[in-house]
C-alpha cells in the first residue's frame, strides 16, 4: 500500500485510494489517476494534506485496513477511486450494499463482513449532494461527471460500504473509465481533483 504525504499539520487530511491490478486491468486506471494528483499540486491548490494509497483488490485487506486508515488519519474526506469497464465518464457513486458480493477477489476469496463492519444496515447512502457536485464539476472542469446508484458489487462497492459505515458525510466513491477511453490519467486526475475541491467547498459552507 503506497502512501505519499507531506507534513502539513494544520491542513485537513484528504485520503484518496486507487486499486491495484486485477483481471484484465494489468494497469489500473484508478491508481494511475490517483498518483497524478500530486503532480497537479493538489495539496497546495486545495490547502490539504493529501494521502494517496494503493489498495489491493482483496476483500480481507479492505475490511481490515480501511478502518485503520480512518483511525490513523482522521480524514476530512475519504475518496475511493476504482476503474469501470462500462464507464464512459467520471462517475460518482451514491450508495453501497453490505451483502450480495459473489465475485471472488484476486485471492479467490469472498468477503466475510466481520467485526470491522460498524453497522447493521444493508444499504448506505452518502450524505454528500452528489448530483449537485456532479453538475458543478462538469461545468467547472469541462469534463463530464455522471451519477450512479450501482457501484458494481465488487471491491469498489465493498470499499465504499466500509467507509460509509464510518461516516456517510465524509466518503465518496468515484468510478473512472479505462485509460485513454477517452481520458488520460491526467484528465481523470483533474476530474478527481475537481470533485475533491467541490466537496471541500460545500463542507465549509455547511
Amino acid at each position: 500500500m503506497g502512501d505519499a504525504t507531506n507534513n502539513h499539520s494544520t491542513e485537513p487530511v484528504v485520503v484518496v485510494t486507487g486499486f491495484g491490478p486485477f483481471g484484465h486491468h494489468k494497469i489500473n486506471a484508478s491508481w494511475e489517476a490517483v498518483k497524478m494528483l500530486h503532480q497537479l499540486d493538489t495539496e497546495n491548490d486545495l490547502k490539504i494534506k493529501l494521502v494517496t494509497l494503493e489498495i489491493p483488490v482483496e476483500y480481507n485487506f479492505v475490511e481490515s485496513e480501511i478502518p485503520k486508515i480512518w483511525d490513523k488519519y482522521q480524514p476530512e474526506l475519504v475518496v475511493h477511486v476504482g476503474v469501470s469497464s462500462v464507464a464512459s465518464a467520471i462517475t460518482l457513486e451514491t450508495q453501497a450494499h453490505k451483502s450480495g458480493y459473489k465475485q471472488a477477489d484476486i485471492s479467490e476469496r469472498l468477503p466475510t463482513l466481520g467485526s470491522n463492519c460498524l453497522c447493521d444496515e444493508e444499504c448506505l447512502t452518502t450524505k454528500l449532494d452528489v448530483p449537485a457536485i456532479s453538475l458543478s464539476v462538469t461545468l467547472n472542469e469541462g469534463l463530464p461527471v455522471c451519477v450512479s446508484k450501482d457501484a458494481g458489487r465488487y471491491l469498489c462497492e465493498f470499499s465504499y460500504f466500509t467507509s460509509l459505515s464510518r461516516d456517510e458525510s465524509r466518503a465518496i466513491f468515484i468510478h473512472v473509465p479505462e485509460l485513454n477511453k477517452p481520458y488520460s490519467a491526467s484528465d481523470l486526475a483533474k476530474g478527481i481533483k475537481g470533485v475533491i475541491r467541490e466537496i471541500l467547498v460545500r463542507r465549509k459552507q455547511n
